[in-house]
């Protein structure tokens, strides 16, 4: 059994597809993607930019987006497709001075992304990301699936829905509204 983890891009429902310009494919690597909107002016980016902004993973693979990352064991190998898959983005589309340079680039972002997936594999990350006092912030929450002996997960109903999610901070509930977070305007304190 591997002790890497990577986080992988995971849909649970169609809306990727429709919040994004671009989705990821389920199942690709995926990195924060943060950098991709270093040049950006985050407060007037708009729609699916700021959508992309708020909450999406970047699939290393396609360079779309995706709401959540899921916690996967990774091999080596895997490790280092995904280092050089990012490294050819990076100068091709990104514009990296070199494939060396853009190689670091992609080693640290694929090795940030490990740093987010200390919880079990299986376990879901979301992210959130705001502009506050000119510099992009992240936040990352971990959901896991309910168990067994956990409200709402008794036998009869253990099969009623396919993924169900618990909270596993103390933070106050939160419920996404991707249609206001669409339209909602890009602030460093936008309420939450």
């Amino acid at each position: 059994m591997s002790s890497l983890k990577l986080p992988r891009t995971i849909r649970l429902d169609p809306s990727d597809t429709f919040v994004f310009a671009k989705a990821a494919e389920p199942g690709e690597w995926a990195v924060t993607g943060s950098f991709l909107f270093w040049d950006a002016d985050v407060p007037l980016l708009e729609g699916k930019d700021r959508t992309a902004f708020r909450s999406g993973f970047l699939g290393v693979t396609s360079l779309g987006f995706s709401t959540l990352a899921v916690v996967s064991e990774a091999t080596m190998a895997e490790r280092d497709k995904a280092v050089e898959q990012l490294a050819h983005h990076l100068c091709e589309r990104l514009g990296a001075p070199t494939l060396d340079v853009a190689r670091i680039a992609a080693d640290e972002e694929i090795a940030f992304a490990a740093t987010l997936c200390q919880p079990a594999v299986g376990s879901v990350i979301a992210l959130h990301r705001t502009f506050e006092d000119g510099a992009i912030r992240e936040a990352f929450r971990t959901l896991h699936q309910r168990g067994p002996g956990v409200a709402g997960a008794d036998k009869l109903h253990a099969h009623a829905r396919a993924f169900t999610f618990e909270e596993t901070d103390d933070e106050p509930e939160e419920r996404a509204d991707l249609i206001g977070m669409a339209n909602a305007p890009v602030s460093g304190n936008d309420g939450r």
